[in-house]
């Protein structure tokens, strides 16, 4: 079993893909038109499981990046459901932090030490180890922790008995 996992962004995408014991096999970040080729090129054809991190309304105003973002969750998810010909689960960051944090006033950083507290606890910088010893989330940075969340997430809700 694998799960593609994707946060979208208006300009850069990230995204992950993880394996049956939630471990990620490959992840980066990457601007939209080549996540785009990817999808094209067929490299994630082996996942059984796709997920995007859906954006939400909240009762504040947003700008044209929310929107921009809104047209790439759109371009990607017809192109991988057309492709793939699978369903495109939409996770919502709410669900995310009331999943990993239990609480929707959590952070990207609370996010994050919770993901380090479940698959990588006393292993040193965040989880990451070092080039010698790596840990769990080597290679981990900014967008792809998201990415990386919404797979667990997706995989917490939906498929874990």
């Amino acid at each position: 079993m694998k799960i593609l996992s994707i946060d979208p962004v208006n300009i850069y995408s990230a995204y992950t893909i993880l394996d049956e014991d939630l471990f990620p096999l490959k992840f980066g970040k990457i601007k939209n038109e080549e996540f785009l080729e990817l999808i094209y090129s067929k490299e994630f054809k082996k996942c059984d499981y796709i997920a995007i991190e859906m954006v939400a309304c909240y009762g504040m105003a947003v700008g044209a990046t929310i929107f921009d973002t809104c047209v790439w969750i759109g371009r990607f998810t017809e192109s991988l459901s057309k492709i793939y010909k699978k369903e495109v689960n939409f996770v919502y960051r709410r669900d995310v932090k009331l999943n990993l944090c239990k609480k929707v006033s959590a952070n990207d950083s609370n996010v994050m030490t919770a993901l380090v507290d479940r698959f990588a606890p006393n292993v040193r910088n965040h989880g990451k180890g070092i080039k010698s010893n790596q840990g769990w989330f080597y290679g981990f940075k900014a967008d792809i922790w998201a990415s990386y969340a919404v797979g667990v997430t997706f995989y917490d809700l939906n498929i874990e008995k």
